[in-house]
């Protein structure tokens, strides 16, 4: 009798799971509204908060909308901070734990955003600073008595009589930047607030930029980076100055190297000072990577930690007993958390898992959280047990729930020239075969795609697509060489890997060859136009935010440096800039019925790209569409026009693959 109440108790769990299951639906544009995104997390001092910021879509004004939450250690417990505070940024714990610091809009209609302190324990957030100027960073002294700001001059570009912008006059070689415009000669320096007092204090001055900067835990110095060379417009350098805060003397230049040296982070026992630095000394190469530095304070040393390792180093989180640095490093299409011992002898990775961990934070006890994602689920915080990461936050069930994710494999093809290409494969479930197969490119080019959960490739997917994600090379996450061999050389060998990895899912038979699309954002785009130059099997493509006429660009976009280093002048080096250019001047050869996008504020990759490539298809005959997202910057950041985004994806290749 048992026996048969155990077996009518499973058939009947059975039968629920498969209904559950049954009554899923495929992702849809429509489901960025109700998307939950974390960032900015931060363990409270005792270790028992995780405080962090959420965002979501407020679909009646059209906008995201950012609170603060904390969440217990034990996940049990979750606490809402903020509520009528618009946006709070950058929060973090006061030394002892009592309070949240964050940025926000100031209550004065001209303040600014201004630092606001609110008590943990309920009561609104109290501002801090009247401050003229832009804050863009803050830290607090380990004592909790004072906090560094760094703060940029103030815009004097608006009349005060008509609140009508004054004409922008230029004299800057790097002069305009996406999200800022064109760009004034403001400074950026670094002032000590009092907390008692409310006095600030200036602590660096002159004609160069003060940022990216940290405090001892002694609270007796300062690591700060700057460019002093003497055009920094001219190139990427970058140096570590660290200041003596209880002697008055003057910064130390403590590096020398011509490349970058950014992001110092002092050890927990103020011997150490750990820094990145690029791997390249050119005045600018976007096909860099970052090593880790140590600087001994005591014998005035630098020293290279992990050089065996031929990968890209990120954030800089310290052990307690300042033996061991924690950094998250990208290796093909996963990003794992690597521990490298401070004396060079030793590393090991303290995760190997098929995803994406960021976000790592740790207290002075030592515990540690991190964000981690999955290719079915979105960024949740993930707590350290001291041998694994366990997961704390479920953020992203209620988002989940009704949702049928879709199957994503990796893969790996080989091009034509022997290379060794590797992707992921998203498809609407685990036996479709045959599809239609759109190939959606990352931008950079130097970033990857990785084992994360990607909404554009899951809505794709959701539509009836096999979604290819191709790290072509020029992609990071497979070594400096696989990085950098595109140098100069556009729309080559990219080209081949995104040929090889169609040729792959096709003769692996998840791809229809009668039914070929392609498509992507930023250099996503541009090599969209590239392949579509190439291969005539396609049949449908999205170009967004890309460019082809890449002449026209100069002086209209930000890499002036890029160019200039890597191509070379236009006026010396014609032929290299009309060699990568080369997908306008074969427009007659092109067969592929194109819709290209752009954002109309775009100093990033600029409207122009896009509207060239659309004039020359309407030249000459080819189907072809364009649509330009009014007054945004190279990402879009409303939310119905990437709704619109996702669903004219769609339209376009239905229209043309199925």
């Amino acid at each position: 009798m048992r026996k048969n109440i155990t077996g009518l108790i499973l058939a009947s769990i059975f039968f629920l799971t498969s209904v559950q299951a049954q009554n899923k639906r495929n992702i849809k544009p429509e489901d960025v509204y109700r998307v939950k995104s974390i960032s900015n997390t931060r363990l409270s001092p005792d270790g028992n908060w995780v405080l962090y910021s959420l965002s979501t879509v407020d679909s009646l004004k059209d906008r995201y909308n950012s609170k603060l939450f904390m969440v217990s250690i034990d996940g049990k417990e979750t606490v809402q901070l903020t509520e009528q505070t618009r946006n709070p940024s950058s929060p973090a714990w006061s030394p002892d734990g009592k309070y949240i610091s964050f940025m926000a809009a100031s209550k004065n209609e001209d303040g600014g955003s201004q630092l606001y302190l609110m008590d943990t324990r309920g009561g609104e957030p109290i501002q801090l600073t009247d401050i003229k100027g832009d804050i863009g960073a803050y830290k607090w002294f380990r004592d909790g008595s004072k906090i560094v700001f760094q703060i940029s001059e103030s815009s004097t570009a608006n009349s005060t009589k008509t609140n009508i912008r004054k004409p922008y006059e230029i004299d800057r070689y790097n002069f305009k930047n996406d999200g800022e415009g064109y760009l004034d000669n403001r400074k950026t320096h670094l002032y000590l607030f009092d907390l008692k007092s409310k006095k600030l204090d200036t602590l660096t001055r002159g004609n160069h930029n003060e940022t990216d900067f940290n405090i001892s835990n002694d609270g007796r110095l300062l690591a700060f980076v700057s460019n002093v060379s003497p055009i920094p417009d001219l190139n990427s350098n970058s140096d570590v100055f660290i200041l003596n805060l209880q002697e008055k003397s003057l910064p130390e230049k403590i590096t020398s190297y011509k490349g970058a040296d950014r992001a110092p982070q002092f050890s927990p026992n103020n011997e150490h000072l750990a820094y990145l630095r690029s791997s390249s000394e050119d005045n600018f190469n976007m096909y860099d990577q970052s090593h880790m530095m140590i600087y001994h304070l005591a014998s005035k040393t630098h020293q290279r930690l992990g050089s065996e390792i031929d990968l890209s180093m990120g954030s800089i989180t310290w052990s307690k007993d300042s033996k061991f640095i924690y950094t998250p490093v990208e290796n093909d299409r996963q990003q794992n958390l690597l521990q490298l011992d401070i004396k060079g002898k030793s590393y090991k990775w303290m995760t190997q898992t098929k995803g994406v961990f960021d976000g790592l934070n740790s207290n002075s006890s030592g515990e540690m959280i991190a964000t981690f994602s999955d290719s079915n689920t979105p960024i949740e915080i993930y707590r350290w047990n001291g041998k694994q990461f366990n997961r704390l936050t479920r953020i992203s069930d209620d988002f989940l729930a009704p949702l049928k994710t879709a199957f994503v494999t990796g893969f790996e093809a080989k091009a034509d020239d022997g290379n060794l290409v590797s992707g992921i494969l998203y498809l609407p479930d685990s036996t479709s075969k045959n599809l239609p197969l759109v190939v959606f490119l990352h931008g950079g080019p130097v970033s990857q795609d990785e084992f994360s959960f990607d909404l554009s490739r899951q809505v794709l997917a959701g539509a009836g697509f096999a979604v290819a994600a191709v790290n072509y090379r020029g992609s990071t996450g497979r070594g400096g060489n696989y990085t950098k061999t595109i140098y100069a050389d556009w729309g080559n060998k990219e080209v081949k890997d995104v040929t090889a990895a169609t040729n792959h899912l096709i003769e692996k038979g998840y791809a229809d060859a009668n039914k070929l699309g392609i498509g992507g954002w930023s250099y996503g785009g541009l090599l969209t136009n590239y392949t579509i130059a190439t291969d005539q099997r396609f049949k449908a493509a999205v170009s967004g935010a890309g460019s082809s006429l890449q002449l026209s660009l100069y002086g209209s976009d930000q890499y002036v440096k890029q160019y200039e280093n890597e191509l070379g002048k236009p006026w010396k080096n014609l032929n290299k800039w009309l060699e990568v250019s080369y997908p306008f001047f074969k427009v007659e050869e092109i067969k592929t019925p194109t819709l290209f996008m752009a954002s109309q504020l775009d100093f990033n990759v600029p409207v122009i790209g896009a509207e060239q490539m659309y004039q020359a298809f309407k030249s000459v005959g080819i189907p072809t569409g364009l649509i330009i997202y009014p007054n945004q910057h190279h990402g879009l950041r409303v939310p119905s026009y990437i709704v619109h985004r996702f669903q004219k994806h769609i339209d376009w290749y239905q229209q043309y693959l199925k």
